[in-house]
């Protein structure tokens, strides 16, 4: 099939308006560039284009059309990936996602923001990766924090999927806020939104120390057991359901449905450049610069 016509498909409806103006102003500013070495064959922009089309699409590397992107310039999937990898390493798709945040921040609605774990299966193995008896198959774990809207905020770092939600929490939100900081964006006074799997006197005491407002479901199986109260607001915690919003726009990008990469870096990436074509197609900041 033509790349036109598998544009018209309706599971590409977020990738059509990926022109080159869109990716030169908005995504091209934040990745790394050299002049060192031999001149690339063909414009960066293009090898964005290419990696967004697997992350839309969720084709392997080795099956990414080459010569609907590139003519006969490029002859090996390999060149795709090693720019999506040296990107990765240097920081560039982080870099992309919090610059991003920052410069949308305004458009954001941060009146509650919700946390929620996404277990995914891991067909590939590597880091971060652990057998979890629910889903019957090697997963990896992640934290995700979105605002009001369920645009996504930040994300924990990948651990093994035979973890569970509170497994070294007060660790994994941190690494939430740091990601929220770079964008500068103070956690301070936030209502937090959280199911009960979240539900423990050590992760309540760790959001009390940050000024956070932890609006956390009471887990059942803790209340015999507590020596702790807290109160939950029914009204607030409606709002929570915004993150299930989230995982539909994510699960909008195939390659996130099942984990293929194995290194737990490349594995953020993704998320981060799918995060921040969420972002930008939700707050409508970008419109001009189709």
């Amino acid at each position: 099939m033509e790349i036109s016509k598998l544009f018209q498909t309706p599971f590409a409806t977020m990738y059509v308006k990926l022109t080159k103006k869109f990716i030169t102003h908005n995504l091209m500013p934040y990745l790394s560039t050299t002049n060192l070495g031999r001149k690339p064959k063909v414009k960066l922009w293009k090898m964005v284009k290419a990696i967004i089309y697997r992350l839309k699409t969720g084709t392997q590397w080795r099956e990414l059309p080459l010569r609907q992107f590139f003519g006969f310039a490029i002859k090996s999937y390999k060149t795709v990936f090693y720019h999506y990898n040296k990107w990765a390493k240097d920081g560039s798709w982080h870099r992309l996602w919090t610059a991003l945040l920052k410069a949308n921040k305004a458009a954001l609605d941060m009146s509650t923001v919700a946390l929620d774990g996404s277990q995914t299966r891991a067909r590939m193995g590597g880091e971060a990766v652990g057998y979890q008896s629910r889903k019957s198959a090697k997963t990896t774990n992640m934290l995700f924090l979105t605002d009001s809207n369920g645009i996504p905020l930040a994300m924990s770092k990948p651990v093994s999927g035979n973890h569970h939600d509170l497994y070294e929490i007060n660790k994994a939100f941190k690494n939430i806020c740091e990601i929220l900081e770079q964008a500068d964006i103070d956690p301070r006074g936030l209502v937090m939104n959280a199911d009960a799997g979240f539900d423990s006197r050590s992760f309540r005491e760790y959001c009390d120390g940050l000024e956070i407002l932890a609006n956390i479901d009471i887990n059942k199986r803790n209340a015999k057991n507590t020596d702790y109260e807290y109160l939950v607001d029914p009204e607030l915690y409606k709002e929570r359901f915004a993150v299930e919003r989230t995982n539909a726009w994510i699960d909008g990008f195939k390659s996130l449905l099942v984990r293929y990469e194995t290194s737990a870096r490349n594995w953020m990436s993704a998320h981060f450049l799918a995060f921040s074509i969420i972002l930008l197609r939700k707050t409508k900041l970008h419109t001009n610069h189709f």
